[in-house]
């Protein structure tokens, strides 16, 4: 078949959001300090938005307008004002020319460059952070220090290159070898000097050979910690001491004695060098408790007042051909200012809503803790305050909020449920920590198994499996029965 090149007609419908909507969603999903540097950066950039009080709105106005924003009324979903307003009042917008010149993406160029420092702006919170020592460089230090030649170092470098985040060795011998082009004693030699730099155990090829160099350094490498690690760690695992005493020809308390010297070794030498990432957390909303009610109210420390400014927008609507020009440019900043402050004002009272929404249900939350937790799905809420779960969804994306609880992130308190023997489902956070404080309060000695879990539980009219509840103290980090096992715990 020939190709050929031809013009088809086709009728097809498609979703399109204003520019004014899509900044309102970016807005809305924005985490405190991501809106402040944007607020900042808009500050810079626009010379029609400053801050301050609106001057068209008188004080008492004011704080009725304030007082409605905190009310829980009915609000519509994301959808620009419709009253008349400054933007309407300037004319009509090409929004072809707006979305050509304009990111679609969901941050888009609302959080680029957000946080640079132009001016006397204050600092990002990121830039004020200070990185930590990676176990990387802790290591190059100390090999740097080390009287060894050239070819030595090449090994070293490679050895430090290739620990994994537990800080063991990645590489076998005979593959740094290769690498380095030397011999396999040159290498074992090297490695054990690394292996006694600062954290000692580090560069270790398994758990056996890392708290056998432990021992070693502590001078114990004849001692019966150091038997029972080269050869019978796997009971000491399973807290199998008598089994280990019979096997040794020992008594039951020394092995009570190495048992716990050797849990006090480390097992991951690169604990204390883990590089993750610092996150500077601010409560979005508060909610406090005052006299015998809950108070909820929004955290706008730090957040500037916007408001238009009325010399720009007296200069943009000034008539004349003379300066048309420098009259657009006047108006496509009036009009950015302006969706700007209406976009941040949706995205408060939109979370307001929400908060009001959540703490409406998780009212016992407020006043007895994690324990008394309900089961809730963003479609409670949607319902709620009329708007779609996407909506919630992005008002609740990096956002938290501090209770007399604690601070919780709003997505904390979307909890699936479990069904109870009253009729009423039991979020399963709440699940969690009962298992908790039922584990808390056990006898180390005897600890109690993931079925006596369950029937407790059941005393408490929750119906829960015996794998529900393996599958939630996995997911708390918990070990099994056999392993929180202490023989010689007191009580």
């Amino acid at each position: 078949m020939a190709l050929e090149i031809r013009q088809v007609q086709r009728l097809a419908q498609q979703l399109v959001m204003t520019p004014q909507l899509q900044q309102a969603i970016k807005l809305l999903q924005l985490s405190r300090i991501e809106l402040e540097e944007v607020v900042l950066k808009e500050l810079q950039e626009n010379p029609a938005l400053e801050e301050g009080a609106s001057e068209e709105t008188d004080p008492s106005e004011q704080t009725r307008a304030e007082a409605q924003s905190s009310a829980p009324e009915e609000m519509s979903e994301l959808v620009p004002n419709r009253e008349l307003s400054t933007v309407d009042k300037i004319g009509t917008l090409d929004w072809q020319d707006y979305l050509d010149s304009h990111s679609n993406s969901m941050h888009g160029s609302l959080t680029a460059e957000a946080g640079s420092e132009d001016g006397d702006s204050p600092p990002s919170w990121e830039n004020s952070l200070t990185k930590k020592t990676s176990l990387e460089d802790h290591l190059m230090w100390q090999l740097r220090l080390s009287k060894i030649t050239e070819r030595e170092s090449a090994i070293g470098f490679n050895v430090i290159q290739n620990l994994d985040e537990n800080g063991y060795l990645t590489l076998t011998v005979d593959e740094i070898c290769a690498i380095t082009e030397s011999t396999p004693e040159e290498v074992e030699s090297l490695l054990r000097q690394i292996q006694f730099f600062d954290p000692v155990g580090v560069a270790s090829r398994d758990l056996r050979e890392c708290l056998l160099i432990q021992l070693e350094n502590l001078q114990l490498a004849d001692s019966l910690a150091a038997r029972i690690v080269d050869r019978h760690l796997s009971f000491l695992e399973s807290k199998r001491y008598e089994k280990l005493a019979k096997d040794l020809a020992v008594g039951i308390d020394e092995i009570a004695e190495a048992a716990h010297l050797i849990s006090s070794l480390e097992p991951k030498p690169s604990r204390g060098f883990e590089q993750d990432e610092v996150r500077t957390v601010l409560p979005d909303v508060f909610v406090e408790k005052i006299a015998d009610e809950y108070v909820i109210y929004l955290n706008d420390d730090g957040v500037p007042r916007l408001r238009v400014s009325s010399l720009y927008r007296r200069m943009a609507g000034q008539d004349g051909a003379a300066e048309e020009e420098a009259r657009q440019y006047l108006q496509e900043k009036v009009r950015a200012a302006t969706w700007l402050i209406k976009s941040i004002q949706q995205r408060q009272q939109t979370l307001m809503k929400v908060t009001q929404s959540i703490f409406k249900v998780q009212q016992e939350f407020l006043d007895h803790g994690v324990s008394h937790l309900k089961p809730m799905v963003l479609r409670d809420v949607a319902e709620d305050i009329h708007m779609h779960e996407s909506t919630v969804s992005r008002a609740t994306a990096n956002k938290y909020v501090h209770t007399p609880q604690g601070l919780f992130e709003l997505k904390f308190f979307f909890q699936s449920g479990l069904r109870s023997g009253s009729g009423e489902d039991v979020a399963s956070e709440s699940v969690r920590e009962k298992i908790r404080n039922i584990i808390a309060a056990e006898d180390p000695r005897a600890p109690f198994s993931d079925q006596h879990i369950a029937s407790v539980l059941e005393t408490d009219a929750i119906d829960i499996a015996r794998r529900t509840v393996a599958k939630y103290r996995e997911a708390m980090r918990i070990l099994p029965s056999s392993r929180r096992r202490q023989p010689f715990a007191r009580k």
